[in-house]
């Protein structure tokens, strides 16, 4: 296998682990919100997530490069791009713009949910995600 097809799938697979690292400490950060957990304010907690979604970044920036694939040329990538937006403003009000518990819940709702519609874009191309069905 040439020198850049194997550098192209360890992006990839370094995008991926990236996004579910991300999710899951979105999670956990959230879990620790709901039980008032002193673990929330850690510096390692407050860092580690801006460090791994820099990353997350920079490899779908280097994808869509190697792969040619552009937002606002592609659908799809337009439509995850957009999701993403709308996920970092959703987790955003999380832990910061709520100001009631159910308002925080709600927001990590949505954002789990977007998280999940931009799972399905980016695994079937399709600006519908895994909304699109398979016929």
């Amino acid at each position: 296998m040439p020198a850049h097809i194997r550098m192209g799938i360890m992006i990839k697979l370094l995008h991926i682990t990236t996004a579910l690292v991300s999710i899951s400490l979105f999670c956990l950060r959230f879990y620790w919100l709901m039980t008032d957990a002193a673990h929330l304010r850690r510096t390692w907690v407050r860092v580690l997530p801006h460090i791994n979604d820099s990353v997350l970044l920079v490899t779908a920036v280097v994808l869509a490069v190697q792969l040619q694939q552009y937002p606002l040329v592609q659908p799809w990538l337009t439509v995850k791009l957009a999701a993403l937006l709308a996920y970092i403003g959703f987790g955003f009000g999380v832990f910061r713009l709520a100001k009631t518990r159910a308002v925080q819940i709600i927001c990590f709702t949505v954002a789990v949910a977007l998280f999940i519609f931009i799972l399905g874009v980016a695994r079937s191309h399709n600006p519908w995600g895994l909304l699109a069905g398979t016929g």
